[in-house]
């Protein structure tokens, strides 16, 4: 009766120290301090006199000593396969091992001299082995059956505590990603420069994941060859390696799949090209994603570690992501080059419209005193002897003459070709893909661009080519009026010929009002008179007389409102399409 009180009793004990230890163990979520509690408290539990919690790595498939008491430092090194000592051996078996003499014991690998006997029992996940709990006694046959019984039930509540830790630190780590994926992304696309978008999402990808190196390749317009665009972190070994071929490549593969894929070892994998290349810069491990966008391939971006890493399913989905956005972003710079090109482009052809007005005007001003000289000339009746030097003298200053009138007569025939090609227009449309095309560019400036554009705005005859030309100046000079910022506002409405709403509109005003520095009244009266007399400080004028010729061609009339100090308002008004 009192032996079976005395295995209550200690049973009782060993149930009361068991739950108390749970509690301890339980009480936090980090990863490492709840390994240290779970050693600490199953070395008290059983006064053993060494203890370590060994997990099997993911990556290399080695049990590693994750924590431990009363081992000397250099036991962190120890790596064991499934099946190696007697750690290995509990691994591999699914198995408790209690070996009162590790001396006689052929599967004991001895990290301590001092050991005597030891006790260890499978760490389970879900039915996984997933590490070993061992504790050492300097003494001999230290552990009994209830011993083991015991160790086995706090190892049932320690590796509940240990997929705990493991399930909290993948939300910690997702919910870092996710903020972290928030934020670069924000980043990337506030950058419209392709070169400084790029370099950006490699630096970014490199945070994100916490990675050596990151570097983004582009496929060349064959489609056959990755050249590397933009490094993070990268020494001159890898900036300066050769260009890889998408068909032969490991990187490659996850263009060719649109699909990522990872290598444990780069140094090692027969797959990867530029093995020496990767020992020189001490890179390990790599993850590559592929930059698609709508549907098609357009580069890899890639990260490499300097240890032995493999990447989760969720740090995979996250960069695959952070892809998908650098994808858009990229896209997005390159459309926004295309558009400053475009912009150049008109600004090219305003140019050179110019140039033929100017060309023009100079032209007609000739022609007036070359009429005068040539009939002046013709009214001396220079008829010298064939014998006289004069004689020679003159007919070539009527050739001459001659020869200058065609050229004037030439240039004015060449700039007469330039009369605009009409046709029904939509003002709010032209007017809105300007608003597109410079709304970087007034962003940049500091300048508001607001569009009060009436709906169901009566078409007009014009040339849209023309048109836009001329738009597109008077933006532009609105803005050079403006240098410390303001807003430009562009507005449309109809004129009705009567009070009658359902009457035909007689014509469309378009206004182009800034809060610039405005303009005095002699600036206003000859500033679309003509290309040879600008009232503008800087430039040549041409822009405002290009201007007013396109709205006279266009049977148009441009009225200027404007003060210094109080901005300038340029209303055209032209005739509706009848």
């Amino acid at each position: 009766m009192d032996n079976e009180f005395n295995e209550l009793k200690a049973r009782y004990e060993r149930l009361k120290s068991l739950y108390h230890v749970g509690a301890i163990i339980h009480s936090t979520l980090e990863p490492q301090p709840a390994l240290l509690l779970i050693v600490r408290e199953a070395a008290r539990l059983m006064n053993a006199s060494s203890c370590s919690v060994v997990l099997m790595n993911p990556t290399t498939g080695f049990l590693e000593i994750q924590a431990a008491q009363g081992l000397p430092e250099k036991a962190g090194d120890l790596k064991l396969r499934p099946g190696e000592g007697l750690t290995g051996w509990v691994a591999q078996a699914h198995k408790a091992a209690r070996v009162g003499d590790v001396t006689k014991d052929r599967r004991y690998i001895m990290l301590r001299p001092e050991v005597r006997s030891e006790l260890a029992v499978p760490l389970e996940v879900n039915g996984e082995v997933r590490g070993v709990l061992n504790v050492d006694s300097d003494r001999p046959d230290a552990f009994s059956a209830e011993d083991q019984e015991l160790l086995e039930s706090l190892a049932i509540q320690a590796a509940r505590v240990i997929q705990n830790t493991w399930l909290y630190e993948q939300l910690r780590l997702k919910a870092r990603l996710l903020e972290s994926l928030a934020r670069v992304s924000r980043t990337i696309n506030s950058a419209l420069n392709l070169d400084e978008v790029l370099q950006t999402i490699t630096r970014e990808a490199c945070g994100l994941m916490r990675a050596k190196l990151g570097s983004l390749m582009m496929l060349d317009e064959s489609g056959a060859w990755l050249d590397l665009r933009a490094s993070f972190g990268a020494g001159p070994a890898y900036i300066g390696k050769p260009r890889l071929a998408v068909e032969e490549s490991l990187l490659g593969v996850a263009l060719r799949r649109k699909k990522p894929i990872q290598v444990e070892n780069v140094q090692t994998s027969t797959r990867y090209q530029n093995i020496e290349v990767a020992q020189l810069e001490g890179l390990v491990s790599v993850l590559s994603v592929p930059l698609v966008f709508s549907g098609a391939a357009i580069g890899a971006l890639n990260v490499y570690t300097e240890q032995p890493y493999l990447f989760s399913d969720e740090e995979i989905r996250i960069l695959s992501a952070f892809a998908e956005l650098s994808a858009i972003a990229i896209e997005k710079a390159r459309l926004y080059e295309r558009v400053v090109d475009v912009e150049e482009l008109l600004r090219q052809n305003e140019r050179l419209s110019a140039l033929g007005l100017l060309a023009a005007e100079v032209a007609h001003e000739i022609r007036n005193p070359l009429t005068v000289m040539k009939m002046l000339y013709h009214s001396l009746d220079l008829n010298f002897p064939a014998t006289d030097p004069r004689a020679e003298d003159a007919r070539l200053i009527s050739e001459k003459i001659e020869h200058l009138n065609k050229i004037v007569e030439r240039i004015l025939d060449f700039a007469r070709t330039t009369e605009p090609k009409l046709q029904s227009l939509d003002l709010n449309g032209i007017i809105e893909e300007l608003c597109l095309l410079v709304r970087h560019k007034f962003a940049n400036q500091g300048v508001k661009l607001v569009c009060a554009l009436q709906l169901r705005l009566p078409q007009i005859p014009g040339d849209a080519m023309q048109l836009e030309q001329a738009f597109l100046n008077l933006m532009l000079n609105a803005a050079e009026a403006m240098p410390a910022g303001g807003t430009l506002t562009i507005s449309t409405r109809a004129v009705l010929t009567g009070p009658d709403p359902f009457e035909i509109p007689q014509s469309v005003i378009v206004e182009f009002a800034d809060t610039g520095a405005g303009m005095s009244e002699e600036q206003c009266r000859r500033a679309f008179s003509s290309v040879l007399s600008t009232t503008k400080p800087k430039g040549t004028g041409l822009g405002l007389a290009i201007v007013g010729r396109t709205v006279e061609t266009h049977n148009g009339i441009i009225r200027i409102k404007s003060q210094p100090g109080h901005g300038t308002v340029m209303e055209i008004t032209f005739p509706a399409d009848p």
